[in-house]
């Protein structure tokens, strides 16, 4: 399967087994957090803890921050949602060939490779037009002067080596920030499985299999010389809401452009049978002007989560550093990289 990052990274081959697309949901028609009035109660484990088991899928078409069509709108009626939701599903589910080698390799895939959902997500049966909720706009905030500047220099040499490139590309981590936090859905394989403990909650990600560990038996961070790839989570209930502090991210991390100092907050709510609203806020002062907040449902899927293969079929790797060496002959400076 051929991945086409939704932060412009370079094409990826990879494999996955099984089917091609991850499973398709087996959820409500409208992709909805919210109990619609009726009573529910949050069902428990057998250790007493709020139960967030099962496997769940965040595959939604809303993007990320606010289209311009609906920029003082953060919901819009069944009627617009419908709307919205054809015009964005119409081209991406048909075979389609242009003009140049880009072009055609950019749009050559049909609804076997995807699995995006193909609705807006829903919360209190509202149709919801980004997942970021604030600020207000939709629009993730600013970057300061310092973000600005580190990432105008984070790619200048990031050809030299493979270990220069993204992790997600390098087939170490889910694309996109699909492993999180935040959890974010993509293009394919937004399906987790969450298995509690007293001691830890597990969260495995279909994507790239990556797995989360959220450590509920201690409160304080990891020192801040230990760096991991997916930060330090450690979690804590407030009433039956799980909530997750994570910190202790590494400089490859770079979610959005963001710097080790990355603070991210998750809530897990069960709203209903088949429902976990999902909020996380991301903090980062060395990267943006204000912290932001995102918002939207993982809804009950039937799984299994199915294995994802990637390094094993990362042929573009050698083509990315192979089209490197042959730009920097072709440079002024005549190969000396």
């Amino acid at each position: 399967m051929i991945y086409r990052s939704l932060l412009s990274l370079p094409v990826m081959a990879v494999v996955i087994t099984a089917p091609l697309a991850g499973q398709a949901p087996s959820s409500p028609a409208k992709a909805s957090a919210s109990t619609h009035g009726r009573a529910f109660t949050v069902a428990h484990t057998a250790d007493g803890l709020p139960d967030l088991q099962g496997i769940w899928t965040n595959a939604t078409i809303t993007p990320l921050e606010r289209p311009a069509q609906f920029a003082s709108k953060p919901t819009v009626t069944e009627a617009e949602a419908k709307a919205f939701e054809q015009q964005s599903n119409s081209g991406v589910y048909s075979d389609q060939r242009n003009s140049n080698p880009e072009a055609d390799r950019d749009h050559a895939y049909n609804a076997l490779f995807f699995d995006r959902g193909t609705e807006l997500a829903h919360v209190d049966g509202v149709a919801r037009t980004s997942l970021i909720i604030d600020p207000p706009d939709g629009k993730i905030p600013p970057m300061t002067a310092e973000g600005t500047k580190r990432n105008a220099n984070r790619f200048r040499n990031s050809f030299n080596s493979v270990k220069d490139r993204p992790l997600g590309e390098r087939c170490l981590m889910g694309f996109g920030s699909t492993s999180g936090p935040p959890m974010l859905p993509v293009l394919y394989n937004n399906n987790y499985q969450i298995v509690e403990s007293k001691q830890t909650v597990m969260i495995l990600v279909e994507m790239v299999h990556d797995v989360r560990y959220i450590h509920m038996d201690r409160t304080q961070h990891l020192p801040q010389d230990i760096k991991l790839w997916l930060g330090d989570s450690i979690g804590h209930w407030e009433g039956d809401t799980l909530v997750v502090d994570t910190t202790n991210f590494t400089d490859k991390t770079r979610f959005r452009g963001s710097s080790p100092n990355l603070h991210v907050i998750e809530r897990f709510s069960r709203v209903a049978p088949d429902a976990i609203l999902y909020r996380v806020t991301i903090d980062d002062p060395s990267t943006f002007t204000r912290p932001w907040t995102l918002e939207y449902p993982f809804l009950a899927t039937s799984g299994p989560i199915y294995e994802y293969a990637c390094q094993e079929g990362n042929y573009a790797m050698t083509d990315i550093m192979g089209g490197a060496r042959k730009a920097d002959q072709a440079s002024p400076e005549g190969g000396k990289k």
